[in-house]
């Protein structure tokens, strides 16, 4: 029988020398097998996120070879199940820590865990002697190491003090190995992802970079004057024309290109869990919290935080956006600590921003915050030069996706189809058309859907008119107000109730202005409670 001290030492050593947890294991088995009976060593745990019963890793004697496995599930709880799991045992009741059960021996048995007692069966271990060891660290339990022997082995007292003499490093072991694991599940997940929207992404920039020298000319000119900067910017555009392919775009060629590009998605989250999906939190801040989590300005810090939609924020998410923009910093719900963040944010609407401003349906702060360098995408049927192209580019590439031999090119009055239809759907549209037109016209020629029935554009259209052209003026803006405060106070200036008292300005400072603005007062006014229409103010 090996000495305590150095069974200790040699497992420490053994178990804290490797990261995998196979590499570890398999260390482990070797050395046990030469201290003890020893045909199969597995560890175990139960997942409390997924309540899932899971093997973490275990290796085995078959046929004389030693043979190794990865994790692997074998059940999952229900939820009622899992309730009475993370209870744990009734109160003042210990599990033992170590436990033998030999063939053929009628001592008691008493599972590991009140969990394992539906899974016991399901860990390969009939006919088995064995020895379970409970992990556990600073009274959290963590799992069970099973050491199994196939008869006639026996297990002694002897045994299970060693083992007992290694709990210690055996749970910290452990322990790294979960989290470890984890770490690699979610490596693995997020390369995934990444490649994903690379994919997209790459599909998407490239019908964007079509219209670079072309109807997106003067956009991208801008795109490269503000990408090396932290400023914010606002993107502005119909559905469907290319506001994340820009917003990548931006981030690709900001000094933050190496750094995350974090998209949300501000229509998709629900009010409820707004909080918890934006600043992250804490393990234990709500039912169902079962781990800490990232919150999406926490993971897109030192980079890029894509905002899409921003919109369809309700009145209450805009008050939270708006103190995450002007402190720089976040909590976590059910967290103490301040978090400081840099992050640079774009955000994108198809809303017209500044009309749900003066409606009351969007906060101002947050609008200024937000719009220090708006751009502006033009609709696909004010860039029609770019839809010969952007049809040969979308040609190709669902020809590859749906792996078609590529198709000739449509006919011209095809093309003069195309480039009359008004597409409310933008490039997004054209990009489904094509799509469908490669569907139905199968070998044959290319058959697009009949536009009909759709208004026809314009024989030369114009370049919109510059919004500037179509504003009030300051002035019109100042007067209309002065107004609603004069019919709100009954044409009374000072005093309570007053439109100066309303408008927070010194009623000697409200008349002067109303005098420059051509708004009449006093006796030779219309009566205020009776006006319906406001007077025309001055331009100037």
């Amino acid at each position: 029988m090996p000495d305590r001290k150095d069974f200790f030492r040699e497992v420490t050593l053994l178990v804290s020398r490797r990261l995998d947890v196979t590499q570890m294991l398999e260390d482990l088995f070797a050395y046990l097998r030469t201290r003890m009976p020893c045909d199969l060593l597995q560890m175990n745990y139960i997942d409390h996120d997924t309540g899932e019963l899971r093997r973490l890793a275990w290796v085995e004697m078959q046929n004389g070879k030693r043979i190794s496995h990865k994790s692997h599930t074998l059940f999952a709880f229900p939820e009622e199940a899992m309730a009475v799991i993370r209870k744990g045992p009734p109160l003042g009741k210990e599990l033992p820590r170590v436990e033998i059960m030999n063939q053929g021996h009628k001592q008691p048995h008493h599972p590991p865990h009140p969990a394992f007692k539906e899974g016991f069966k399901r860990f390969c271990l009939e006919g088995y002697s064995f020895v379970t060891v409970h992990l556990d660290i600073e009274n959290q339990h963590l799992g069970v190491l099973f050491v199994a022997a196939r008869p006639d082995a026996a297990y002694t007292c002897e045994h299970a003090r060693l083992l007992e003499d290694a709990i210690e490093p055996l749970a910290i072991a452990f322990s790294n190995a979960r989290r470890y694991e984890d770490l690699l599940r979610l490596k693995d997940h997020l390369d995934s992802e990444n490649k994903a929207l690379s994919r997209d992404l790459s599909a998407a920039s490239g019908a964007a970079t079509v219209g670079e020298f072309g109807g997106l000319r003067q956009v991208m000119e801008l795109v490269q004057q503000v990408a090396p900067l932290t400023s914010p910017v606002l993107l502005l555009g119909e559905t469907g024309t290319g506001k994340e392919v820009l917003a990548h775009a931006i981030h690709a060629l900001s000094p933050r290109r190496d750094k995350p590009f974090v998209r949300v998605q501000c229509g998709a989250i629900p009010e409820s869990l707004l909080d918890s999906e934006l600043f992250g939190h804490e393990k234990g801040a709500f039912t169902g919290a079962t781990s800490l989590h990232y919150g999406r300005f926490e993971r897109a810090h030192e980079g890029t935080i894509f905002l899409d939609e921003i919109g369809e924020l309700t009145p209450e998410a805009q008050v939270k956006l708006l103190r995450v923009l002007q402190e720089k910093e976040v909590e976590r719900v059910g967290g103490s600590e301040t978090l400081r963040i840099d992050v640079r944010v774009i955000a994108a609407t198809h809303r017209d921003l500044p009309e749900r401003v003066r409606q009351g349906g969007f906060r101002e702060d947050l609008f200024f915050r937000l719009n220090v360098f708006p751009l502006t995408i033009p609709p696909l049927r004010q860039r029609r030069e770019d839809i010969p192209q952007l049809l040969h580019y979308f040609l190709n590439q669902k020809c590859r996706e749906l792996n078609l031999p590529s198709p000739p090119p449509p006919d011209a009055e095809s093309l003069a189809r195309l480039q009359t239809y008004n597409w409310p759907g933008n490039v997004r549209e054209l990009q489904n058309v094509v799509e469908r037109a490669l569907i139905t016209s199968g070998n044959g020629p290319l058959r697009f859907p009949d536009f009909a029935g759709a208004p026809p554009a314009p024989a030369h259209p114009q370049p919109p008119t510059p919004r500037t052209e179509t504003l009030p003026t300051l002035n019109a803006i100042n007067a209309e107000h002065i107004r609603k405060a004069m019919r709100a106070a009954r044409g009374k200036i000072q005093g309570t109730g007053g439109a100066a008292e309303l408008l927070g300005v010194q009623a000697n400072t409200l008349r002067a202005r109303m005098r420059k603005l051509g708004i009449s007062y006093g006796r030779a006014a219309t009566r205020w409670e009776d006006a319906s229409a406001p007077n025309t103010a001055p331009s100037v």
